[in-house]
């Protein structure tokens, strides 16, 4: 799995810079990123706390095993009704 590059501290860091006023091509110039990945930060985690966002990311990573695990569990019910349905 990917891993990111930016913590939740830095990524509500930048957003509030760009709250604060700063253009958002200079914030994108300064931490290395495009403009819009800013938006979507901005999109995505705007108005929240570092312990929310923190939260957030969590939640997906929890969001995403699970979705893999019901599509495993699909995959074995699936083989073995194929399985069952087979005349001998």
């Amino acid at each position: 799995m990917k891993r990111a590059r930016f913590t939740e501290e830095r990524i509500i860091a930048v957003l509030k810079e760009h709250d604060a006023g700063a253009k958002t091509a200079d914030l994108a110039r300064k931490h290395g990123i495009s403009e819009a990945t800013i938006y979507n930060w901005k999109a995505k985690f705007g108005g929240m706390d570092v312990s929310e966002a923190k939260r957030l990311r969590a939640l997906e990573e929890e969001n995403a095993k699970l979705k893999k695990l019901l599509a495993e569990q699909m995959l074995d019910a699936a083989a073995l009704r194929e399985l069952l349905s087979k005349k001998w």
